[in-house]
Order: structure tokens, then sequence, then C-alpha cells
């Protein structure tokens, strides 16, 4: 059966659990996303949209994840897909893609975030380089079951010990389910590449240039720029303005003014940051301060966020 199909099944492998709290009912017949705390580089969230939600961008990491209720509809390496209720989405890192709701009940579905050295570090001894799955749209039990464990509790962090296991469950099913594309293994130079990475990381504020990256890894520019590509699945100068943006998530989460975040960031100001933000995440940061919820690494709830959520739960489905 075509996984971009509807037909065939009933209802979700994963449904939310309701909490019986009317104020939170009414908050969830509105836009919104409920995000998780971030953790080791890895978000989760929960997203609600009625029409469409976000506009051409792209992530550079994995995006990965389930449709709860409606029918998901995106645009994805030159195709119209689409998902219903119990399917999964499967995003490579890099890749333009859009989003929305393709009915008046609107769309709710969970999402995480892997960066692809998570994938790396997990399939080292698989494969040659990231595992790539044609088909955005997959049916696909194991990951399903893998997936809601991840995207379960969104109110609180996984936790080390549980978040290395599903990172290693989940890598596995990307190769099967997939194969690798890219520069074979061993004409990359992972030591350099990942010194590049780390340092792109730790100082996304700072202004940084490719003599600065040649001085740190030992390679040049060109050899630098193609094997970062094949090894994390996008460049150097969008890996640095990724890490900025992830700041400037978390600070708008926080509710700090986005004039602030963007400089914070790295930004030259809050335009170039909004153009940035924009075409990362399909929408201008003043929607996403609107849309977000959040839950805090402390347990409390974030600026916004009404109340207490509970997970997903499985649910048997029948063929039709």
């Amino acid at each position: 059966m075509n996984a971009n199909s509807g037909k065939g099944f009933e209802r979700s492998t994963a449904i939310l659990a309701t909490t019986g709290d009317r104020d939170l009912e009414r908050s969830c017949r509105s836009d919104a996303i409920f995000a998780a705390p971030a953790e080791d580089g890895i978000e989760r969230l929960e997203a609600r949209f009625s029409g469409n939600g976000f506009a051409p961008h792209r992530h550079d990491t994995y995006a990965l994840g389930l449709t709860m209720a409606g029918v998901q509809t995106f645009s994805y390496r030159g195709a119209a897909r689409f998902s219903t209720p119990g399917r999964l989405i499967i995003l490579h890192p890099d890749e333009l893609h859009d989003g929305g709701a393709g009915g008046k009940e609107g769309l709710t579905y969970r999402m995480i975030y892997l960066p692809p050295e998570k994938i790396i570090a997990a399939t080292e001894a698989l494969a040659a380089a990231l595992p790539f799955v044609r088909d955005p749209v997959a049916d696909d039990a194991p990951l399903r079951a893998s997936l809601i464990e991840a995207l379960d509790e969104l109110d609180g962090e996984m936790g080390e010990l549980k978040r290395d296991g599903l990172i290693a469950d989940i890598a596995h099913h990307l190769l099967r389910l997939g194969d690798a594309r890219g520069r074979a293994a061993q004409s990359l130079d992972r030591r350099a590449l990942a010194l590049c990475r780390d340092f792109l990381s730790d100082c996304a504020g700072e202004a940084i240039d490719s003599k600065r990256l040649e001085a740190i890894t030992g390679i040049d520019r060109f050899t630098l720029a193609r094997q970062f590509r094949a090894l994390y699945g996008t460049s150097p100068h969008r890996y640095l303005v990724q890490r900025r943006l992830a700041r400037v998530k978390a600070m708008i989460i926080d509710g700090n003014p986005l004039a602030e975040a963007a400089i914070a960031a790295g930004f030259a100001d809050q335009s170039h940051m909004t153009r940035h933000f924009a075409k990362t995440y399909g929408m201008p940061p003043g929607r996403f301060r609107e849309l977000s919820f959040s839950a805090r690494a402390d347990g409390k709830p974030g600026p916004a966020f009404p109340g207490r959520r509970r997970g997903v739960r499985s649910q048997t489905r029948k063929p039709a």
C-alpha cells in the first residue's frame, strides 16, 4: 500500500489522552505549539493547526513525527504529501518542506527533532553515511512504537538513559527503512568535522568566518564545506544559523523581547534574525511567540503554558 494513501486504516495508533480541564480543552481548539524542555540538542513538540501552519522551510535535523488527528499535508521533494492519524512523518535534514491541515477539522501532530550527529553516533559501526528514507510518510510499527515512547510525556525531560536508548532504536529503524547517502565514511575527517561542529555550537554568538574554521580543523574551507554536509546533512553556515535560532527560540519561550533575543544569539539585529527564523521555521518569530507553550526543565509551566498535558497512548489499528 502507498504510505501516502489515507485509505485502509480506521483510527490512530497514537491519540491524546484528555485532561478534562475545560480551559485547556478550549485552548486546544486554537492554533498552538507546545514545546517540551530541550535536552542535549533534541527538541520535541506538539502542534495544532487549522489551515496552513508553516511556509516552506528547512531543518538541519531529522524531523520525525506522528500525525495525531486530522490530515497533515505538506510538499516535500517536489510532490504533495499527506498523512492521516497514526502515520509517521520522516523528513531528512535540509530538505525543503511546508505544512498544514488538510481538512476543516484541523491538525494535531507531535514531532521530535534529532541532530544528525546523534544518528551518526548511533550508526557509526553500521553505515557509511546518514540514512535517507525516501518516502516521508510511513506506516512502520517498530518505528511508531519508538516515536510514541519518545513523544509520550512532553511536560518533562526524557532523561539520559531513556533518551540514548530511543536514539539507538530510532537510528536502527531509519537504517532499516532507508539507505545511507553521502560520502563514504573512510573519506571523511570525522575528528576535524566534530571540532568544527562543536566550535560552531559553543561559539554561535560570535562572528565566525572560513579562515577561523580552517585554523581549527586544519582543512581547507571547500573540503570542509563538502565533508560537513556529507556527514551532518547541512553546511557549516546553516548549522551556525540554526544554533543561533535555537537560542532565539528558547529566549522567546522564556518571554524575552525579540530584539534582545536576536542580539544575544549573534544576529546583527531583529530584522536579520526574523528573516532567518521565517526561512527555518516557516513562520515569523512573532507568530511563533503567539503560538508557543513551554514546559520548563524544572517541571514548572512555562510563561504561556496553561496546564499539564498527558502523553500519547497506543491503540490497536485494524485493516479496513
